[in-house]
C-alpha cells in the first residue's frame, strides 16, 4: 500500500499593474486510499493569521499513510491582504470589490479579487466539503458558522468541535442587512449553493499567533477528516450550544470611550436588557450611552477596544436554539 503523497503547486492568481504576478501555494495531500476531497483555506483576510498557522501544524500532524481521499489546502488565500495585515485591499488595487469574501465564485474577467476567487474556485468546485478558516476579532468566542438548513454542514460544524455553533440564514431566509453587506458572495454561501457542505470556523484573535486558537483549528480539521471518514476514528462527543447568528447587535450610538462591563465575558448567557458597558465622553466624563443587549442569548463577542465611533459594533449576542 502507498504511504500517500504531499505536493505543492505555485498558482498564479492575477497580474498586478507593475507586471508582477500575484501567486499563492496550493498544498495537495493524497491519501493511501480513495475517499472524499476536502478543500481548506485560510487568510482571505490577511490579518486573520491563526488559520494559516493551523494549516502549518495540520500539515505536520496529518498522517498520510492513514488518509483516505484528498485534502487541498491554501494557507494564504489572499496574499495582498496578508502582506498588508489587513481585512481588505487598498482602493487602488480593487476599488469595486475590496473584500475578497464577497465575490465568490469569482469572475475570470472581473476585478482583481473576482479573478483571484475564480482561480481558487477551480479547486473549490472539486471538493466534497469546504472549510474556510477565519479568526474574527480578539474578543470573540471561537465558533463555527454554517447554513441553517444544511444538515450536512451542521454535521461538519459539530465535528469541528467548538462549544458554540452558529446557524445562519441565507438568501430568502436572511435579513436585509445580510443582503446589503454582500454576504451572498461569501465562499461558504456560494459553495453551499453548489451543493458542497461548507463551514466557516471563527477561531478568534488576529495579528498574533494565539496557541489556544491555533489548536482549536488543528484539532477541528483532524476531526472534520474523521467525520468524513478520511481518517480513522470518530470525533469525540462534545457538549455544544447551537444558536442563530444575526447582525448588528450592540451598536455604539455615540462616539467616545467604551468601558465594557467588567463582570461580562464572552460565552456568558445574557438576558434582554443586560448591561454590556458604557460609552463615555473622554473630555467631560459624562456617560453618553448605556449599551444593553437587545435580546437574550449567548454573548459571543464583546469589544475591548476603548475608542469607538458611532455605528461601531460593541457586542454580538446569538439566540440559543439548542443546548
Amino acid at each position: 500500500m502507498s504511504d500517500g503523497t504531499h505536493s505543492t503547486e505555485k498558482v498564479a492568481l492575477e497580474v498586478l499593474p507593475s507586471g508582477i504576478t500575484l501567486s499563492t501555494t496550493v498544498h495537495t495531500y493524497r491519501g493511501a486510499a480513495d475517499g472524499p476531497t476536502l478543500y481548506v483555506q485560510a487568510a482571505q483576510h490577511g490579518r486573520e493569521i491563526n488559520g494559516t498557522e493551523a494549516l502549518r501544524r495540520f500539515h505536520d500532524r496529518l498522517p498520510l499513510e492513514s488518509l483516505a481521499g484528498t485534502v487541498i489546502a491554501v494557507p494564504v488565500a489572499n496574499p495582498l491582504t496578508f502582506d498588508r495585515v489587513s481585512y481588505t485591499t487598498p482602493e487602488a488595487i480593487d476599488s469595486v470589490n475590496p473584500n475578497m469574501n464577497r465575490v465568490w465564485p469569482g469572475d475570470g474577467e472581473g476585478t482583481l479579487h473576482q479573478r483571484m476567487a475564480a482561480r481558487l474556485w477551480e479547486y473549490v468546485k472539486r471538493a466534497d466539503a469546504v472549510v474556510d478558516l477565519h479568526t474574527g476579532s480578539p474578543n470573540m468566542l471561537p465558533h463555527v458558522l454554517y447554513r441553517e438548513t444544511d444538515t450536512r454542514a451542521r454535521a461538519l460544524a459539530s465535528a469541528f468541535g467548538t462549544e458554540l455553533l452558529l446557524a445562519e440564514g441565507a438568501d430568502e431566509n436572511a435579513s436585509e442587512e445580510w443582503h446589503r453587506r454582500g454576504f451572498a458572495g461569501k465562499l461558504r454561501v456560494v459553495a453551499a449553493e453548489e451543493g458542497i457542505p461548507s463551514i466557516t470556523p471563527e477561531l478568534a484573535h488576529n495579528k498574533q499567533i494565539v496557541e489556544s486558537a491555533v489548536e482549536i483549528g488543528v484539532e477541528g480539521l483532524l476531526d472534520v477528516c474523521r467525520h468524513l471518514e478520511m481518517l480513522p476514528g470518530s470525533p469525540p462527543e462534545r457538549t455544544q450550544t447551537l444558536a442563530r447568528n444575526h447582525l448588528g447587535q450592540g451598536i455604539a450610538t455615540e462616539s467616545g470611550l467604551f468601558r465594557p462591563k467588567p463582570t461580562l465575558e464572552v460565552g456568558d448567557v445574557v438576558s434582554e436588557g443586560t448591561s454590556l458597558g458604557t460609552v463615555y465622553n473622554p473630555q467631560q466624563y459624562d456617560p453618553l450611552q448605556e449599551a444593553v443587549a437587545d435580546r437574550a442569548g449567548v454573548l459571543y463577542a464583546l469589544t475591548q477596544e476603548a475608542t469607538v465611533t458611532a455605528g461601531d459594533q460593541l457586542a454580538s449576542v446569538a439566540v440559543v436554539l439548542e443546548e
